[in-house]
């Protein structure tokens, strides 16, 4: 259970991101959350694992105030957090195997993992997740070396090698081509219903939001203003959140 309570985040410059969100999302759940671009999309994503700390209110993931902890604890809960990028955060010089074993860092000392010394049962477990992902064939090859489509799966993959609990996706298909967009959905989607993994994910492009999410959590100058299914979603609910109405296949938020 991940829960938002009461949650507010001023930036320095006196920008008020989040203004009292509270939420409550179940485990298993796909959920996206649409908006405009400064709606505090990403703030409210990325204060789930407290890469940005909120100014007041409290984020629970089962039970622990993620706001209040730190160091080797904090660690601890990223562990079970995979995180996704619009720009793959892949190290390019590196080869994909080895970008996807990342995600076991935070298992081993700093020590080993340093000189890439990880176990048999992570490399197995990095293998098998290229093979999930359906990119096993590009394990040896630099990552600079894929299409960006077979980056993002690289990142997923990555992310699957932490055996998460959760998957945060911040615009992750904001940069590829509509094609590849679909593929990249539909693997996301694919992770959640095989592996029960709840996925939150910020969407620029609200066609995407409706056909992959279940749930849809539209936010408007830092505030909540729709909260319910996909199939809820009507012409005067997207003019709460965008301020207008849209033209079918909209692109917004970026």
């Amino acid at each position: 259970m991940l829960q938002f309570v009461d949650v507010i985040k001023t930036y320095p410059n006196g920008v008020q991101a989040l203004r009292g969100v509270n939420l409550k999302i179940a485990d298993g759940e796909f959920v996206a959350i649409i908006g405009l671009s400064g709606a505090g999309k990403s703030t409210l994503l990325r204060a789930i694992n407290k890469m940005i700390p909120i100014t007041s209110g409290k984020v629970e993931i089962d039970g622990i105030d993620v706001s209040t902890i730190k160091g080797r604890r904090l660690r601890m809960l990223r562990r079970s957090i995979g995180m996704i990028f619009q720009s793959f955060n892949l190290v390019k010089r590196m080869s994909v195997f080895n970008n996807v074993l990342m995600g076991r860092v935070a298992f081993h000392s700093a020590f080993l993992t340093l000189f890439g010394v990880f176990p048999k049962e992570d490399k197995l477990l990095a293998l098998q997740s290229l093979d999930t992902m359906g990119i096993l064939d590009k394990a040896f090859i630099r990552a600079d070396q894929l299409s960006g489509g077979q980056q993002q799966r690289v990142a997923l993959a990555r992310a699957l090698t932490q055996k998460p609990k959760l998957i945060l996706a911040d615009e992750p298909v904001a940069s590829l081509d509509p094609i590849t967009t679909v593929q990249v959905m539909d693997d996301f989607a694919r992770i959640n219903r095989d592996f029960g993994i709840t996925i939150v994910a910020n969407m620029h492009h609200v066609d995407l939001a409706l056909k992959y999410a279940t749930r849809i959590i539209g936010i408007r100058e830092g505030t909540v203003v729709f909260d319910g299914l996909s199939s809820e979603i009507n012409d005067q609910i997207l003019v709460d959140i965008y301020g207008r109405s849209l033209k079918h296949d909209e692109v917004l938020g970026e």
